[in-house]
């Protein structure tokens, strides 16, 4: 079976782009989404982040993002430390999740950060959706309700698109100009076709 990873800085439309792939029959992991639900319900993960972060990275059970955020953007190393920690973690309950899919030619793994936690190194292949910095402001401030500098900022703790272009193996454009579904299409095809050529 294929792995194929899939990411896009915030607001490139990297899930709207997965929700076609499912209607493909692909399965996806959400990494993004599976690290949050990990660090509420894992004890050892709870144990191991209020050890880094101090008994305020929780209220009520649930991690205190706004409070774990204040923390590890301050200190680089303490962002190191929770990395260490997460990562690890993702990518186990990743590897038991695909072990599950069963009778499908790939599996994609989802990630905002694929490249920056080194995930991209067990894909078979990697893909960006892309979209101009300006269309992705409009579109995270529409969606979250933030002002155009909460956005910059966050754009600022992920890996600069150009480099990510240089990193992936394919591009999807999403900038309302060129058509997405072809793209994603085209994608699918090649690959099937890669994995006959594997069988």
């Amino acid at each position: 079976m294929l792995q194929v990873g899939i990411t896009g800085g915030i607001g490139s439309g990297k899930t709207l782009v997965c929700r076609v792939f499912e209607k493909l029959g692909i399965p996806v992991y959400h990494a993004d989404a599976q690290a949050k639900w990990l660090m509420d319900h894992r004890e050892n993960l709870k144990t191991e982040i209020r050890d880094l972060l101090g008994a305020g990275s929780y209220r009520d059970g649930r991690l205190d993002r706004e409070y774990v955020a204040g923390q590890v953007f301050r200190d680089p190393e303490l962002l190191n430390g929770l990395n260490a920690i997460v990562h690890p973690a993702v990518r186990n309950h990743y590897l038991a999740w695909m072990k599950r899919q069963t009778e499908v030619p790939y599996v994609i793994e989802e990630a905002a950060i694929l490249f920056e936690s080194g995930a991209h190194r067990f894909m078979d292949m990697t893909i960006l959706v892309y979209a101009p910095e300006d269309l992705r402001i409009r579109r995270v401030m529409e969606r979250d309700q933030v002002q155009e500098e909460e956005v910059r900022l966050r754009m600022t703790r992920q890996m600069p698109e150009a480099e990510k272009k240089k990193k992936a193996d394919a591009i999807i454009v999403n900038d309302e100009k060129e058509m997405l579904l072809p793209q994603i299409i085209a994608l699918h095809r090649s690959l099937l076709n890669k994995k006959q050529r594997s069988w």
